[in-house]
Formats: C-alpha cells, sequence, structure tokens
C-alpha cells in the first residue's frame, strides 16, 4: 500500500471516529412526557453526522420518576452535556436551544370525551356570563341609556323609546369589534396572526416558565452538574402546584 493510500486511509479513520463528531441538540423550554424513563430522546430534538453517536446519545436516561402524580423539575443544559460526555467523551456538543429545560410528567388518564365537553361548556358559560357583566357594569357605570335619549332627542327633537338606531347599532357594533379584536369566530380565523388571548397565554407561560427555573436555582432543586438536585440528593420531583 502507497503511503498515499495510508494516509487516506488513516484520514478516513479519523472522521468516522467520535472525535471528529459534532452533536446538534434543541430542547425547548417545557416539556411534557408520560413515562417515567425520560431519555434525551424524549425532550431533545438531536442530530449528528454519526449515527453511532446520535442513536447512543437518544438512549441516555436523564430520569427515572419514581412518584406518582404530577410532577416537574427543572434540567440545567449543562447536566445533559455531562451525561453525554460521560458516554462520548470526544464528541464536541452543540446547543442550540434553551439553557434550562422543565420537564413536565404526566400520568396519562382516559378521560371520557364527556368529561372534555362539560369543562368546555362550563368555561363557554362562565366567560359568556362575565363578559355580559362587564358590558352592563360599564353601561350602567356611564348611564349609556341617558346618553343615546340625550342624542336621539337633540338629533330628532323627539324623545327616545329605548329601542331606537343608537341602541341597535351599539349592540352591533359591540358584537363586531369582539369578533376582530379577538380575531376569530369558531374554527374562522380572520387573519394569520394569533389572537389576544393567544399572545397573553404565551406570555403567561412564559411568565410561568421562568419563576420556575429561577425558583429551582434558588432552592437548589435544579439538576444540574454538581447538583442532582432536590437539596444534593437523587431527583424525586416536587409536586406540582
Amino acid at each position: 500500500m502507497s503511503d498515499k493510500q495510508q494516509t487516506n486511509k488513516t484520514s478516513g479513520n479519523r472522521q468516522s471516529g467520535h472525535a471528529q463528531a459534532v452533536l446538534y441538540m434543541k430542547g425547548d423550554r417545557d416539556v411534557e412526557v408520560n413515562k417515567r424513563d425520560v431519555t434525551l430522546n424524549d425532550i431533545l430534538s438531536l442530530e449528528c453526522a454519526d449515527q453511532g453517536v446520535l442513536n447512543g446519545v437518544k438512549k441516555i436516561r436523564l430520569l427515572q420518576i419514581k412518584k406518582s402524580g404530577q410532577q416537574r423539575y427543572v434540567v440545567s443544559v449543562l447536566k445533559i452535556i455531562s451525561l453525554i460526555h460521560e458516554k462520548y467523551p470526544d464528541v464536541t456538543v452543540q446547543n442550540l436551544g434553551e439553557a434550562d429545560i422543565i420537564i413536565t410528567y404526566e400520568e396519562q388518564k382516559g378521560k371520557g370525551k364527556l368529561w372534555h365537553i362539560v369543562k368546555t361548556v362550563f368555561v363557554a358559560v362562565v366567560t359568556f356570563c362575565g363578559a355580559a357583566f362587564s358590558i352592563m357594569a360599564f353601561n350602567n357605570d356611564v348611564d349609556v341609556t341617558r346618553l343615546f335619549g340625550q342624542i336621539y332627542a337633540l338629533v330628532t327633537g323627539a324623545e327616545s323609546d329605548g329601542f331606537t338606531v343608537l341602541e341597535i347599532s351599539y349592540s352591533i357594533g359591540i358584537t363586531a369589534g369582539i369578533l376582530i379584536f379577538f380575531n376569530h369566530f369558531g374554527k374562522k380565523r380572520f387573519t394569520v396572526d394569533p389572537t389576544p388571548m393567544e399572545v397573553q397565554m404565551r406570555l403567561y407561560e412564559n411568565d410561568i416558565q421562568t419563576t420556575l427555573v429561577e425558583d429551582a436555582a434558588r432552592k437548589g432543586d435544579e439538576i444540574d452538574v454538581g447538583n442532582t438536585g432536590m437539596g444534593g440528593t437523587a431527583p424525586s420531583g416536587s409536586d406540582r402546584s
């Protein structure tokens, strides 16, 4: 075998080795799982040119949940990188996702469709009654009936009977304004933009996630390198409130 062929073979072997492997991983801020043995493949999106490394990393176990019920864990990405390097010390890890990942364990309970329908109807009724009460309270505060009566008398010179074009237009305008503001009617969406309710829900979720991460870090419950969580003991989870 010539020197050139030997050099090419050596170079090929080096490129196929773990020393040249680069692992890319991306994790969301909040991940929900429904099994007790949580592997990296359950919470991360992984990519690597070396399929052997990729398949091995996917099977690395991150958590073994022993407690039943709803549990939450905060895991530092440094802990995940440490677990990867324990098995593949020469692999370069590139994190493209969050620095801290919240893992929520949810037990799958076979609740019937009827229960979901009852909850949906209950929420719809409460929302409708609350919105109706708010509108009526506002109308009473500003005395809309008297205001419309004065405007009608000023324009037409006649007394209002409480059911004029002003009241009709006002009612139609409130309905149209609500539909336009919330950007959808049923399953029909007027624009591709997220609705104000969706925006507020995302902001609320972000606030909750930030609070969970900061509280876990302050209490020492975060699963990080040199700290297995829950005050330095093996992580068993914290009850979800």
